[in-house]
């Protein structure tokens, strides 16, 4: 996940999203114990998001970011018909 998604999100997906790769993380480590080679990548991958994440939350925590709101995210235009 880039940095920019990372920092576009609200502090409860921020919460929610850092458990669910920690999460990821651990099936895969548990996986790998139990002989299974394949997702060494994700375990990297899932390592370096963890910590994106965390960075983010503590830039927020100390006022560096701020962070977004929900009525900051963009909000989808829906397409008026022309009336003839």
């Amino acid at each position: 996940m880039k940095v920019d998604k990372i920092k576009e999100l609200t502090d409860s997906e921020l919460v929610s999203r850092e458990s669910e790769t920690g999460e990821q993380l651990f099936r895969l480590r548990f996986q790998k114990s139990l002989g299974n080679n394949e997702g060494t990548k994700k375990l990297r991958e899932l390592r370096k998001d963890i910590a994106r994440i965390k960075t983010v939350a503590r830039q927020r925590q100390l006022g560096h970011v701020a962070a977004p709101t929900e009525s900051t995210q963009p909000v989808k235009k829906s397409r008026n018909k022309k009336e003839a």
